[in-house]
């Protein structure tokens, strides 16, 4: 029987399980996955992995991927090509935060943001969305140049 460390967040007491930091530095150094959805558990008491999209998944899968009324974090794998040719890769750390969220959901992920994004080391950029017009490719292309 394994047990899952967790670290509470002072701000908020949100922990952070074990396979968030795990996930990400599978998405960071092997390339396993294109992104990664993590959402506050339904107990309120630790931030864990909801969902993982294929290396395959396409942006516009990932943005299908967030619910319209419920917030989330997210990291997703930005791939593109220099005006030299070469190939490269950011990640961008996402706070998805509808306006039509509940206010409690707003406020709980609002507190346990910053704890939560210092465990995930190598990120390169961050955007906090409130709307599918905030977290556009664009945006993510705008960005990494």
């Amino acid at each position: 029987m394994a047990f899952v460390r967790s670290r509470a967040n002072a701000s908020s007491g949100i922990g952070v399980a074990a396979e968030c930091k795990q996930t990400f530095l599978e998405l960071q150094r092997k390339k396993a996955h294109r992104y990664v959805i993590f959402k506050i558990d339904d107990k309120g008491k630790e931030v864990v992995v909801d969902k993982t999209g294929a290396v395959t998944e396409s942006f516009d899968d990932f943005m299908g991927s967030l619910p319209e009324a419920d917030c989330r974090y997210a990291i997703y794998d930005f791939d593109f090509v220099t005006e030299e040719n070469c190939p490269k890769s950011k990640i961008f750390f996402v706070a998805w935060s509808p306006s039509v969220s509940r206010i409690r959901a707003k406020m709980l992920y609002a507190t346990s943001k910053e704890r939560f994004r210092r465990e995930l080391d190598g990120v390169h950029y961050e955007i906090q969305a409130t709307d599918p017009s905030e977290l556009d490719i664009e945006i993510l292309r705008d960005r990494a140049h």
